[in-house]
């Protein structure tokens, strides 16, 4: 049995086994006209020409994994000073078609009509806003990351700041439940809905009514801060799932 206890051995050994690359991939979230969308580029890279891919690139010797994430959404997007969380590691051998790279899944959630064609790190890199029901087939493992991005994101959905970064700062209670629906990807009963937020005490009226609207209008609130700033450990489960 050979001993390790030179550390130059152990140097030796850590070299020789060092042949992976690490990535970080961004899966940016973005709600819009009702519906949950995620920013994709379309992938250069065979055999996945042409299929939508996450926002993703190698991280660099002299930054961590935060910064990396940081710095790759900027550069690919112009998107900088944004909620990202971390979600988990990806290291299949057979993930990559060039060689073994092990990615690190981060998320994102910005509001969609604060980004608009006249971003030109977007334009740049031909990056669009794909609808979450329209990602069924993407490069590498993306839909996988894309899949757990998304379990994290509901599990996160009531806690603060996450689902109040997709709404504008005043919002009726249907734009509420149809963010919600999006990102549930279930359909929530009215009532029982309105109710679950009324109990949880998460948004305040603010005494104004929609206005430009082809229907009745509806009442307007915002997000009931002072609420949001307590404890909310005592949900251990999502309330709006059954």
């Amino acid at each position: 049995m050979i001993e390790r206890e030179n550390i130059n051995f152990q140097l030796r050994e850590i070299d020789e086994h060092l042949k992976a690359a690490i990535s970080v991939d961004c899966v940016i979230f973005g709600y819009d006209q009702s519906e949950l969308k995620v920013l994709t580029l379309e992938c250069n890279m065979a055999p996945y020409v042409g299929m939508p891919s996450l926002i993703g690139d190698l991280v660099n010797e002299d930054e961590n994994l935060d910064q990396a994430a940081t710095r790759i959404l900027y550069e690919r997007t112009g998107i900088s000073d944004i909620f990202l969380e971390q979600v988990k590691a990806f290291g299949e051998t057979d993930r990559h078609p060039l060689e073994r790279v092990v990615t690190i899944a981060y998320y994102a959630l910005i509001k969609v009509d604060e980004f608009k064609n006249d971003n030109g790190a977007l334009r740049q890199h031909q990056a669009k806003w794909s609808p979450l029901n329209q990602l069924e087939e993407m490069a590498f493992d993306h839909r996988l990351i894309l899949e757990s991005s998304l379990h994290l994101l509901r599990k996160r959905l009531i806690e603060y700041p996450l689902w109040m970064k997709l709404l504008p700062k005043y919002f009726s209670l249907p734009d509420l439940q149809n963010l919600f629906e999006a990102i549930l990807g279930t359909t929530l009963d009215k009532r029982n809905f309105r109710k679950k937020i009324s109990n949880l005490e998460l948004v305040r009226e603010v005494g104004k009514m929609q206005k430009d609207v082809p229907h009745r209008p509806a009442k307007l609130y915002a997000v009931n801060e002072k609420k949001l700033k307590k404890d909310f450990s005592f949900l251990l489960q999502n309330p709006f799932i059954n």
